[in-house]
């Protein structure tokens, strides 16, 4: 893990998070006790920020523990990973390589001994996702409402992020998506650290 990312993580372990959002995030923390190599899907709109952030710092986060998990992430419709997502992500210190065409693929690095992660956008039922015995984790409130069912889950998990998509074209996009990508980060930090392996 390169030394940027590395001082990234260590800052978030100092992340205070309040009890009502730790209840929620127990839901997710039981999960993936329960099972040896679960399998995470995380599901929003148009998997093109809130579910790919989440994905990639899960997996990240499930390295630095040590934990043995699968992350995947899907949309009610697929769009793009969006190039603003991408960007807070190599502000964090990741590599990522790619990025070409109407929905391009990445390939998100966190470690160079590691499998690159790829990201690009698709629906929560692609060939690429899991089809049973995994968590349909759901980052925001309208693929929820737009999916009450999915197949294959043996659990649903609502974690809800505000889309950072709020800020696109102001002056404040860069520190909104900032902001998303650290929340984010850090709730996968608590996740994994309760993790016992």
């Amino acid at each position: 893990m390169n030394k940027k990312l590395k001082q990234y993580i260590s800052s978030l372990g100092h992340t205070e998070l309040d009890e009502p959002r730790k209840a929620i995030l127990a839901d997710l923390i039981n999960y993936i006790q329960g099972r040896s190599g679960a399998k995470l899907n995380f599901i929003c709109t148009h998997n093109s920020r809130r579910s790919h952030l989440s994905q990639v710092w899960a997996q990240t986060m499930a390295a630095y523990f040590g934990v043995k998990v699968e992350t995947f992430s899907g949309g009610t419709e697929a769009t793009a990973f969006h190039p603003n997502a991408v960007a807070s992500l190599e502000r964090a210190g990741f590599t990522i390589k790619g990025g070409d065409g109407k929905n391009p693929q990445y390939k998100v690095q966190f470690d160079a001994s590691i499998e690159p992660i790829i990201c690009y956008s698709k629906t929560f039922d692609d060939p690429a996702n899991p089809a049973s015995g995994f968590a349909a984790i759901m980052t925001c409130s309208e693929a929820d409402a737009d999916c009450p069912l999915v197949l294959g889950a043996d659990a649903r998990i609502k974690l809800f992020y505000e889309d950072p998509k709020v800020s696109d074209g102001t002056p404040g996009e860069t520190k909104t998506y900032d902001e998303r990508c650290r929340q984010i980060a850090a709730e996968m930090y608590f996740v994994f650290s309760q993790i016992k392996t």
